[in-house]
């Protein structure tokens, strides 16, 4: 019990990439001449890395029972076993509290920032996570959030665009893990997630549409706002949205497929398409701005 491999795993270090998120600001700011603010935006990342982390522990702790019931879930650290609920609470609060020292140094923006990440993630493992829609809204919020502290909590003026933008690609991806835990559990679906029994296939297809279109229109328009072709001086950011088109549409073939939607993070790493639309994409704009 309590091995450093299971704690390692309880942590969810392949999670980090979401955090990933922080780093938009910079990238999508014009501002890789300024090595402080580089430096202080990957500290921001870092702090969400710990604090993501200790919020993940706590869910954990709060779950293991309903992950039982779960084909994936019920072999993570806490559910088995391998990991004893008191070393895990341990490791929890030293995580968050490296993550304070960390943000806290960044800026204070930061700060206030990843306190009300925990204190919404709490909220959420107590008692938002049971009420439909909004389940999913609180999801995205934690991404939002990263962007948040990757702009103003470094100095860096956020693109309106690029925020609706972000906000329809969590809330696709928050969807399409509502829609993949049901075709994984199908009968024991409201054992492990009480607000599933809300969610039926149809109705959770209708909302990932109505994002995705979000995701494309927003993306597009940003590329082609006079904001950003001032900001970035080129007017050739458009051609990379057929990548994101394209990524998109693989994602939710992957997710009908039963193949994929369960975990974004996985798929991000797992699946060629995917990796090859985000490299020509990122590379492609990399080259752009």
């Amino acid at each position: 019990m309590n091995h450093p491999r299971d704690i390692i795993k309880l942590m969810r270090p392949l999670q980090w990439i979401k955090n990933g998120f922080v780093f938009v600001g910079i990238l999508f700011g014009a501002r890789f001449n300024n090595p402080e603010m580089i430096l202080h935006v990957i500290g921001a990342a870092g702090a969400f890395c710990l604090a993501s982390s200790s919020v993940y522990i706590f869910n954990d702790i709060i779950d293991r029972t309903n992950d039982l019931e779960h084909p994936k879930k019920k072999f993570r650290p806490l559910p088995s076993g391998k990991v004893s609920v008191r070393c895990a609470f341990a490791i929890a609060v030293v995580l968050i509290t490296l993550a304070i020292a960390i943000a806290t140094w960044t800026s204070l923006s930061v700060l206030a920032i990843i306190i009300i990440y925990c204190l919404l993630n709490i909220a959420y493992s107590v008692s938002l996570k049971h009420i439909v829609i909004l389940d999913v809204f609180c999801i995205a919020t934690g991404f939002m959030l990263r962007i948040l502290a990757g702009t103003i909590g470094v100095g860096i003026p956020p693109s309106r665009w690029l925020l609706l933008c972000s906000l329809m690609v969590t809330l696709f991806l928050g969807f399409s893990k509502r829609r993949a835990e049901i075709g994984i559990l199908s009968d024991r679906k409201e054992g492990h997630r009480k607000v599933l029994r809300n969610y039926t296939p149809e109705l959770l297809d209708l909302f990932i549409g109505v994002c995705v279109a979000g995701v494309i229109l927003s993306y597009s328009l940003y590329t082609m706002s006079p904001e950003t072709i001032s900001l970035h001086r080129t007017e050739n950011l458009i051609y990379t949205v057929p990548f994101v088109i394209y990524a998109l549409f693989r994602y939710i073939f992957l997710l009908h497929n039963g193949t994929g939607g369960g975990d974004p993070t996985r798929d991000l790493l797992t699946d060629r398409h995917i990796i090859l639309s985000v490299a020509s994409w990122a590379l492609l704009s990399f080259y752009l701005v």
